[in-house]
């Protein structure tokens, strides 16, 4: 499967004493730098109908640019029967709700089973877009919403408005102890000096913001709600490990299970049985990469957290009352 991208343009008399790749990324923002240097040196664009391959050649404004170019399809990734949660689609974007459990993209030790091989199955046109138009991600085991894109313009403009801080993506968390009150973690993450596979906080790392806010306080954890300005891998996990607040039942960054004094029963089996990060990405916000609409969408929480919550505010309940017999 591959696709045609034909496009036809006069340059702007703006554009005089630009590059030629810098010209032709202003006309045509819906494609990427990198792909449209990829077609100029491809020799998939032409200037005043010859072709043209040294993208520092200067513009004068006037010249007719024709873009004739073939996006191949992605053939190295199989397609695979694996059922999505679709929260809203049309013909630009989709968003899904991802269970927990699944893999993003495929990678060391998840070569299949993963949402790319997901989209491919059941949106073949997806082949032709970069990472079947993933434009984040979210950790295996963490739950809720994502973005997909499903042409190229939508790709490259929603990814441009990830850099930018245009999208809002808003978590729900349970984080062991108690925390008074809500604030902000400003900390570099980089990757771990010694466990390559892990994230950490490091002063060489790349700039990472994390605000959260109380929603919910018991003995000795606390419901959070998060909003992610950076979205760096592991960010939520390694700031709230980093203040001494890990997320309850992270199997990297969370240690041991931290049951208050005289647990039910239920809530020590909850807590000792919950092997996934207690996180939830509840809310995503962003304007429509064509339209320009601004559309909001909530997630419900996943049945194992519901009663991770249930059995916390319980147990402080209870214990609450304990104190008055």
């Amino acid at each position: 499967m591959s696709e045609i991208i034909q496009h036809k343009d006069i340059v702007p008399e703006s554009c005089l004493g630009k590059r030629f790749d810098q010209t032709i990324a202003i006309m045509f923002p819906d494609y990427s730098r990198s792909r449209l240097k990829d077609w100029i040196v491809a020799g998939q664009v032409r200037v005043d109908g010859k072709v043209l391959i040294i993208p520092r050649e200067k513009m004068y404004g006037g010249e007719e640019i024709e873009i004739n170019a073939t996006v191949e399809a992605e053939i190295r990734f199989e397609a695979q029967n694996i059922p999505l949660n679709i929260v809203y689609e049309d013909e630009y974007i989709l968003v899904i709700n991802k269970p927990v459990g699944l893999v993003v993209h495929p990678g060391a030790g998840n070569p299949d089973g993963t949402l790319l091989n997901a989209l491919l199955h059941h949106y073949p046109q997806l082949a032709v877009v970069p990472r079947a138009g993933i434009v984040h991600r979210l950790d295996k085991d963490t739950t809720g919403l994502m973005v997909v894109a499903k042409t190229i313009p939508a790709q490259t403009n929603l990814v441009e408005a990830l850099q930018l801080r245009e999208i809002t993506r808003e978590y729900e968390a349970v984080a062991n102890g108690v925390m008074t009150a809500g604030g902000l973690v400003d900390e570099p993450i980089g990757r771990h000096s010694t466990k390559r596979t892990q994230m950490a906080v490091s002063f060489i790392g790349r700039p990472s913001v994390t605000h959260y806010r109380v929603m919910e306080k018991y003995r000795l954890h606390t419901r959070l709600r998060l909003r992610l300005e950076t979205g760096r891998t592991h960010q939520i996990r390694v700031h709230m490990s980093h203040i001494t607040h890990p997320l309850v039942g992270d199997p990297v960054y969370g240690g041991r299970p931290r049951p208050p004094k005289n647990s039910t029963e239920a809530l020590l089996l909850k807590l000792r049985g919950f092997k996934r990060q207690a996180l939830h990405a509840a809310m995503l916000s962003l304007f429509h990469p064509i339209t320009g609409e601004e559309m909001t969408w909530h997630a419900e929480l996943p049945e194992d957290f519901v009663e991770l919550i249930e059995l916390l505010q319980e147990d402080t309940k209870l214990n609450a009352e304990d104190e008055y017999l």
